[in-house]
C-alpha cells in the first residue's frame, strides 16, 4: 500500500488518480498508524516550505515518518515541495526541513543573459541523467516531464544526482540516496511519463 501525505496544502486528487492508473493500492492521508503500514510514501507539495513543514508538525506525523524512512527504511518519494521539505532548509522559509538528505533548498538566481527568465520555472523540460536509477528504467530519450517552481535544491553529494534540468542553468530535478527520491517535477501532470516514473517507483 502507498501513503500519500495529506499536508492539508493543495488537491491531491491527480497523484491518486495517476496512482490507480499504475494499478497500485494506494490512499491519501495524514494518519500516524496507517502511514505506519505503508510499503511506500508520497510526499507531495504544493504550497510553502514552512507551511508544509508546520504542517507536518501540527498533524504529528514528523516523527513516524522519520521512524519508517530512516529506520526502516520505508521508499518514499517528494514531489516538488515534497522534495525539497526532504533537505536541511530553504531559502524560502526559516523553519528546518527534514533532513533525510545532505541537501538544502535555495531560490532561482539568474544574472546577466539569463535576467528575462521568469520565475516561477513552468511548463514542460526535459532532464539529464547523470546517475542511473531504477526510478528511469525503461523510459524513452525524449522523456519530459511538467514543472512548476520557484526554488531548487542543491545537493551536497554528487553521487545522489540522478538527473539534473537547465533553467538558466542546471538544476537537480532528481536526487536519490538509499531508499530517498525526490523530484522536482509533477509526474502526476506529466502524462505518459509521469506515469511510467510512478510505476517504477512503485517497483523499486
Amino acid at each position: 500500500m502507498i501513503a500519500v501525505i495529506d499536508l492539508k496544502m493543495g488537491n491531491l486528487g491527480s497523484i491518486l488518480n495517476m496512482l490507480k492508473r499504475t494499478g497500485s493500492d494506494s490512499i491519501i492521508t495524514c494518519d500516524a498508524v496507517e502511514i505506519a503500514r505503508a510499503e511506500k510514501i508520497i510526499l507531495p507539495g504544493v504550497g510553502s516550505f514552512d507551511r508544509a513543514m508546520k504542517s507536518l508538525v501540527d498533524l504529528g506525523l514528523t516523527g513516524v515518518l522519520n521512524e519508517r524512512v530512516m529506520k526502516f527504511k520505508t521508499p518514499v518519494l517528494g514531489i516538488c515541495l515534497g522534495m525539497q521539505i526532504i533537505t536541511k532548509s530553504s531559502e524560502e522559509g526559516v523553519l528546518p526541513g527534514l533532513g533525510w538528505i545532505d541537501a538544502n533548498t535555495v531560490k532561482f538566481k539568474f544574472n546577466g543573459r539569463q535576467d528575462n527568465l521568469k520565475v516561477p520555472h513552468m511548463g514542460w523540460n526535459t532532464i539529464e541523467i547523470k546517475n542511473d536509477s531504477p526510478l528511469l528504467s525503461g523510459m524513452p530519450e525524449d522523456m519530459r516531464f511538467y514543472f512548476a517552481h520557484s526554488y531548487h535544491v542543491l545537493c551536497g553529494r554528487k553521487e545522489d544526482i540522478v538527473a539534473t534540468t537547465g533553467y538558466g542553468y542546471d538544476f537537480v530535478s532528481i536526487f536519490k540516496h538509499d531508499n530517498i527520491t525526490g523530484v522536482q517535477f509533477h509526474p502526476e501532470k506529466s502524462h505518459t511519463f509521469g506515469r511510467k516514473l510512478l510505476d517504477n517507483f512503485i517497483g523499486m
